[in-house]
């Protein structure tokens, strides 16, 4: 599947369920494992599960593989693997926390804020 396509049906599927804070970075540079991280928020464990089935009904759907997923017992921060985008949904400590978006940006054009 076009990775573009990819990160749209991604995108969408957590404007669904009202995550928070979408963020989108693009990695090609970066590493060779994937092409993008997308990072979202969600206000519970109950939402960040929801989030997570969401995200992989809809990829399935349109034909995309879930390669695995992880956290999705604690809800604090699910990871979802879909081989060319790597979706992390946090709960907002943790996401504070850990900050991917530092991590993985070396400048802020590499970074693509979608909604607050």
């Amino acid at each position: 599947m076009d990775i573009r396509k990819l990160q749209k049906i991604v995108v969408s599927a957590l404007e669904d369920i009202k995550a928070k804070e979408i963020e989108v970075i693009n990695t090609t540079q970066l590493t060779a494992l994937f092409d993008r991280i997308v990072i979202a928020s969600a206000d519970s464990g109950r939402q960040t599960r929801a989030l997570a089935r969401h995200v992989q009904e809809k990829v399935k759907e349109a034909g995309g593989d879930v390669v695995s997923v992880e956290g999705e017992d604690s809800g604090e921060w699910v990871l979802v693997d879909l081989g060319a985008v790597v979706v992390h949904i946090m709960q907002p400590a943790v996401r504070s926390y850990y900050n991917l978006e530092e991590l993985w940006s070396t400048t802020p054009a590499q970074r693509r804020k979608l909604s607050a």
